[in-house]
């Protein structure tokens, strides 16, 4: 099945599904216009994702130092369980690392869309006050 196929049946089984479970044909609401996001909704989303990357970023590695010297002591003493805390530090560390990173995209993001929203709002402000202006010059 190609990538439109897919697509097109995908969509065609979540038409009459909405976010908050609601049909999207009668049972209120009034449609998909009805959901709408302000840029003060992004900017706090943007905020979250910001404190859990500080949170994450400070409490995510305490832990390392002490892996490592377990780790190393256990595999002096002829424990495989030493190797194996190293695997699970990795682990641990490469993913910490992506959800660090992922808070950190998604904070960036909303705040360029909040700020390119803005900007595109002023232009068209503008250009909407430039055309009203023109308009009694003619």
């Amino acid at each position: 099945m190609s990538f439109d196929e897919e697509w097109s049946q995908v969509r065609g089984e979540t038409a009459a599904m909405r976010l908050n479970g609601v049909p999207a044909e009668g049972g209120g609401g009034g449609g998909p216009s009805d959901y709408k996001v302000t840029s003060a909704d992004l900017k706090a989303i943007g905020n979250e994702a910001q404190e859990l990357f500080h949170w994450f970023e400070r409490d995510a590695f305490h832990a390392g130092a002490q892996t490592d010297t377990a780790a190393k002591s256990l595999d002096g003493d002829g424990f495989q369980t030493g190797s194996a805390m190293w695997a699970m530090w990795d682990m641990w560390r490469d993913q910490a690392e992506t959800l660090i990173s992922a808070c950190a995209h998604i904070h960036n993001h909303l705040e360029d869309t909040v700020t390119s929203h803005a900007n595109h709002e002023e232009v068209l402000i503008t250009n909407f006050s430039m055309s009203t202006i023109d308009a009694h010059f003619k």
